[in-house]
């Protein structure tokens, strides 16, 4: 298969989802070092739905790789594309109900939290909040002290019930936290811990309704917390128990809401994020081999967030009817009150147009007076779905033309609702989304009369041989069977347990990240290989091809991810693209043709309104392809930074200025 993406931009969201600290930040070499803390990191038995949400680390998405059987590998590295390797993960043998109760708790979410929390965040000033918050930590308190006393933490108990007498007293009745004005450490405790230290390991996975993600030990702890809590037991103060709970919920439902609404399974992503976020022991940090510096770049990418927690707020969602399917199109945008340029942003192959990487691009386009719509990658399933004219996608020239025909009724129907509201329009696309941009530049003098043509192209970090990206992209899956067989499935579960752990961990020091050329280039492999499970489970449950042997189920998915997954992305060409394609006339030649846009050289050379950046060590651009690329646009239309992997470096400020400059004239 002959596509990338910037799969890493949901790498983070399913992580951030469960919520633990500020992300560390990877995109640049010698930013962290992990200092393993001197107590363990505690992960509260209540760390579910209505916890689990603000703030990052990069696994998510990465975890949902996972399989409950591991497959069969072989002893040498051999055929690297058929051999699949997995992380271990929590058993789930009640994943149907669990998914229902997960259906449930998400039309809970966005029907309910998301539109209430808005309207409460309004009301409620963040002062007022974050009392209710020191106030509910402090009622709390002896159910902490509790735990600390069985697990045998003195230290722990008496730091809390210092916490408790100042916050008590001066603090009054705990709606300011002097305690930690005077720095006095927070010590979590409780019962999912306790049961931790007593030996317990989870088993099987939960879905709790209303609470979210758990297990059969944190389950039980969730219980016994709530039992220790002194105000559970007098009704009108049990009242005031569920306020602060709605009001803890209050801040975490935009992130909750982003992420469910992105990504193509958002209960797998969490299920396996939770698997090793709350895992009692700490992973190996020494990292044992050299490092590789374009794939711990490229891990940046997981790490984009928005400057404005808020920008998200102040989304339009929108469809649009698309006369090539005949169903509705989602669409987000952000439109200036007064008119302005319109540039539509096209995320890689599996992003949403919710995606962090997309709202973050188009955070900065908006400030800089841009009006913007972000759109949904044609490898996801909310395009496939919705959008895509063929069974699968795969194959250029009818992904571009199915975007073109939703750009286009997307910018009618914008023009119709608001008049004289939009300037020029400009299309800036990522990853895939760049090769898109240089592809439907080259073919805009021979597409369809009334499909809408752009007065600029921008194409950043694009491909430009999608051939050349499968052979590294599932060399970097197969990475780890470099490693001794013996040792394999433990450093492969270490690796990812060294991201969870590094979204949780409040204290990092100046070194290089703790991954070593074969852990980053997996993490790297595996992200996209989640782009690619999507892609063939989606496409097959529409139109089953029967390449696949496991039945295909809504509710039941484990069995035929595990297969999925023995599927690289050369396979799935060879197998489910190219045999489709040629059933539609379409031979081999052809479609290899058109995986290159070196054809259309002469095109592009004369094409003035390309604009392109791009980083010299990213690893879907060869040496070839970046001299093609000078040759053909000229320095005064590429940008060449040199390094930031792929997309690693798509936020920071050089880049960023390098985009708002490609736009340049169009005001």
């Amino acid at each position: 298969m002959q596509c990338v993406t910037p799969a890493l931009s949901h790498l983070a969201q399913g992580f951030a989802f469960c919520g633990l600290a500020a992300p560390v930040n990877l995109a640049n070499f010698s930013l962290v070092r992990v200092r393993q803390p001197v107590s363990p990191i505690s992960y509260p038995s209540h760390l579910t739905f209505r916890t689990w949400v603000p703030a990052a680390a990069m696994v998510a998405s990465l975890m949902t790789a996972c399989s409950p059987v591991a497959p069969t590998q072989p002893s040498a590295v051999t055929a690297p594309q058929k051999v699949a390797v997995f992380p271990d993960f929590i058993a789930d043998p009640n994943e149907s109900l669990n998914r229902k109760l997960w259906a449930f708790n998400e039309g809970l979410l966005l029907g309910i939290m998301q539109p209430t929390s808005r309207a409460y965040r309004t009301v409620v000033p963040l002062p007022a909040r974050r009392s209710i918050k020191d106030f509910t930590r402090n009622i709390t308190y002896p159910g902490r002290l509790l735990n600390h006393l069985l697990q045998g933490r003195w230290n722990g108990a008496g730091d809390e019930s210092l916490r408790f007498l100042a916050n008590t007293t001066v603090g009054v009745g705990g709606l300011f936290d002097v305690a930690s004005r005077w720095k006095i450490p927070k010590s979590d405790a409780d019962f999912g811990q306790t049961f931790g230290s007593w030996g317990w390991q989870p088993k099987t996975y939960l879905m709790l309704p209303l609470l979210g993600p758990s297990d059969d030990r944190h389950a039980l702890g969730l219980a016994l917390d709530e039992l220790a809590e002194p105000w559970n037991y007098e009704f009108p103060y049990v009242l005031a128990s569920y306020g602060t709970t709605y009001d803890r919920l209050s801040d975490k439902t935009e992130t909750a809401a982003q992420f469910t609404r992105s990504q193509a399974d958002p209960y797998v992503g969490v299920k396996y994020a939770w698997t090793y976020a709350t895992k009692d022991q700490a992973p190996e940090w020494l990292s044992r081999g050299q490092k590789d510096l374009t794939t711990l770049q490229t891990l940046g990418a997981a790490l984009i967030q928005c400057q404005d927690p808020k920008f998200i707020e102040r989304e339009r969602e929108m469809s649009v009817s698309l006369p090539s399917t005949g169903r509705e199109m989602k669409f987000s945008c952000w439109l200036q009150p007064t008119p302005a340029p319109l540039v539509y942003v096209a995320p890689g192959l599996g992003s949403h147009r919710l995606s962090a990487p997309s709202l973050s691009l188009a955070e900065s386009l908006y400030q800089k007076g841009y009006s913007v719509v972000t759109t949904t990658g044609v490898f996801h399933p909310e395009f496939m779905e919705r959008a895509s004219t063929a069974d699968l996608p795969g194959y250029p020239p009818t992904d571009c033309h199915d975007l073109l025909v939703e750009l286009t009724a997307i910018d009618q129907m914008l023009e119709k609702k608001y008049p004289s509201r939009f300037g020029q329009r400009a299309f800036v696309g990522f990853s895939m989304g760049g090769f898109q941009a240089l592809y439907l530049a080259a073919h805009e003098k021979r597409q369809e009369p009334g499909l809408i043509h752009f007065d600029r192209y921008v194409a950043i970090n694009p491909p430009v041989d999608l051939n050349c990206g499968d052979a590294a992209l599932d060399r970097y899956y197969a990475a780890p069977l470099a490693w001794p067989i013996g040792e394999r499935q433990q450093r492969i579960n270490n690796a990812v347990h060294k991201v969870a752990k590094l979204g949780g961990m409040a204290t990092v020091s100046a070194a290089e990240p703790p991954f070593d050329a074969i852990e980053s280039e997996f993490l790297v492999g595996l992200s996209f290989r989640l782009t690619l499970r999507d892609t063939i489970y989606s496409s097959q449950m529409r139109h089953n091809r029967g390449v696949l042997q496991v039945p295909l189920s809504r509710w039941r998915r484990e069995a035929s991810y595990h297969e999925i997954f023995n599927f690289s992305f050369q396979d799935y060409f060879e197998q489910f693209v190219a045999p489709y394609y040629r059933s539609r006339g379409i031979g081999r030649q052809d479609f290899e043709r058109e995986m290159n846009l070196k054809i259309y050289q002469n095109t592009l050379r004369a094409q003035t309104k390309v604009r392109a950046v791009i980083n010299r060590n990213d690893f879907l651009l060869s040496a070839a392809d970046t001299a093609w690329l000078k040759a053909t646009l000229g320095q005064s239309r590429l940008k060449i930074f040199a390094e930031g992997g792929h997309l690693g470096n798509l936020a920071s400020a050089p880049v960023q200025d390098a985009i708002h400059q490609s736009l340049s004239g169009l005001k």
